[in-house]
């Protein structure tokens, strides 16, 4: 049931554009796994084997933490609407700080010149596997918009107050590694 491709096809780039949501999977060797949902208008293919995505303050910053140790990461896309699929992306990560160029250079390339309140880094995937799979055990959901307690988060809090809050929170993973996050 599983296909294994070496890079991304028109096909694929069509069906990560219809979803909404993707996860985010990333880990060490002596760490716990992470999974992270996210929302797709953050998400970027640079070309057939790397895509980007726009990293914004959360509760912790272990994919950050992940990518500076190991960089082993997944990113999973699942038709949760229309015909049943499970597609994944098999790389190596990297953390692009907010205040590198290679940040302002995505930024301004890909994302309309505007950094998002509250964007801590993009995460950058290069992968040598995309797999599909059938999803037929993924059950149907009805899309009902984005949420807005992000965007009212990021808001309420200001730049400062993020950075405050990056300087509490997301300095260090739930297991202690360094993010490598710029607070300054």
């Amino acid at each position: 049931m599983a296909k294994q491709f070496q890079a991304l096809t028109e096909v694929h780039r069509d069906f990560i554009q219809r979803q909404h949501i993707f996860f985010t999977a990333s880990a060490t060797a002596d760490s716990r796994v992470n999974i992270s949902p996210r929302e797709i208008g953050a998400l970027r293919i640079i070309d057939d084997n790397t895509v980007v995505y726009l990293d914004r303050t959360g509760s912790g910053n272990e994919t950050a933490a992940h990518m500076l140790a190991d960089g082993r990461m997944t990113i999973m896309f699942c038709a949760l609407a229309g015909p049943p699929q499970i597609m994944r992306l098999y790389g190596s990560g990297t953390s692009l700080g907010w205040q590198s160029e290679a940040f302002a250079n995505l930024i301004s390339t890909h994302y309309g010149g505007s950094t998002p309140l509250g964007t801590r880094q993009i995460m950058m995937l290069r992968f040598d596997l995309v797999q599909t799979s059938c999803g037929y055990g993924v059950p149907l959901f009805d899309y009902q918009g984005e949420r807005t307690a992000i965007e009212n988060w990021h808001d309420n809090k200001g730049p400062e107050g993020i950075r405050e809050y990056w300087s509490d929170q997301n300095l260090t993973s739930m297991d202690g590694l360094p993010t490598g996050l710029d607070v300054e």
